[in-house]
């Protein structure tokens, strides 16, 4: 049994298919398939169940799963404590992005860029998902660190958080809509005027979602969606045309071309989108020093000079004793 046999396996149940899991190990398919395998041919039991359309694990992979990732963790952490002592920070750290959150607000990709320019030695991958989907693989331990849209005013327990976006959500309709003959555009609008009317949002399972149907579920109602797009920008082109009400942050530049907003009220929605990580804090001293050059970098709601607001903040990791030891799609909403 080797450790490549056991990162390939695990690499393999993540992505729940062999073709993508080879393109993660820079590999090629067909020795990847072959040296778990030989793992399963070493251990007299097959691991991975591979006759749907996605790969899963069998219930002897299941249960030896948590195993190869504890040895996984092991070596990892043989090399971070040899690194150590040569102040060299190498490894792999795993960061998930809510769809439509780096904009205008924030450049993920130049945070990003700017860490690994300083840490060559890092990798760095970065998944798009809802946030629903983010919290859970940060529960998981699939995720390093997340920046996810928020629902409740609290953060789900065992999660810490470092608000990054705090803004009221505002309807934004076409330039011609009949709204705007009883509400004009610039004032505001009760959340309740919108229950008949087609509404566009972002895809369920974001935060900005959330938001918006526990909003309409506090006013009486249940909102009407009428179009999905990952990107707030789409949504604005959408209303534009006149084919609904999205509810939006404000735009960044006021309202685009032949869009108009309007406040929402009673109940006032906001958009909150934050930095979340594990309350336990990452292992991995990779992660953790991006985890440290993210809260330190990423924008502040509110005023300038007001500290990151947080919750349940984790305390530090310890370091290593140096001693010896004793990784839009625009649809009609159906």
């Amino acid at each position: 049994m080797e450790l490549r046999q056991l990162r390939y396996f695990v690499t393999v149940v993540e992505e729940g298919n062999f073709t993508r899991a080879a393109a993660r190990l820079h590999l090629a398919q067909p020795g990847v398939s072959a040296q778990i395998r030989q793992l399963e041919r070493e251990l007299g039991q097959p691991l991975l169940d591979r006759g749907g359309r996605t790969v899963t694990v069998t219930e002897v992979g299941r249960a030896v799963l948590p195993y190869a990732r504890a040895a996984l963790a092991a070596a990892e952490g043989i090399r971070q404590s040899v690194d150590e002592f040569s102040g060299l920070l190498r490894g792999r750290v795993r960061v998930g992005l809510v769809s439509g959150a780096s904009t205008r607000r924030f450049d993920m990709a130049s945070l990003l860029a700017d860490f690994h320019d300083a840490h060559p030695q890092v990798e760095i991958s970065l998944t798009e998902d809802t946030s629903e989907r983010m919290l859970d693989a940060l529960h998981r331990g699939e995720l390093d660190l997340a920046v996810t849209g928020l629902v409740a005013e609290e953060p789900p327990p065992g999660i810490s958080v470092r608000l990054v976006v705090d803004e009221p959500l505002v309807a934004a309709v076409a330039a011609d809509d009949p709204l705007l003959g009883t509400y004009p555009a610039g004032g505001s609008i009760p959340l309740a005027a919108l229950r008949d009317r087609a509404l566009i949002s972002l895809p369920r399972g974001t935060g900005l979602r959330g938001v918006l149907e526990r909003a309409c579920a506090e006013a009486g109602f249940r909102p009407r969606i009428a179009f999905e797009a990952a990107a707030p920008p789409v949504l604005e082109r959408l209303a534009a045309r006149g084919l609904g009400v999205a509810v939006i942050p404000p735009p960044a530049d006021g309202a685009s071309a032949g869009l108009r907003t309007l406040a929402l009220a009673a109940p006032q929605p906001r958009g909150r989108v934050a930095l979340t990580w594990r309350t336990d804090g990452p292992a991995a001293p990779a992660a953790r020093a991006l985890l440290a050059r993210l809260r330190g970098t990423l924008p502040v709601p509110g005023a300038d000079a007001a500290p990151p607001e947080e919750t349940q903040e984790p305390s530090p990791a310890p370091r290593p004793r140096r001693q010896q030891p004793s990784g839009a799609r625009v649809r009609p909403a159906g």
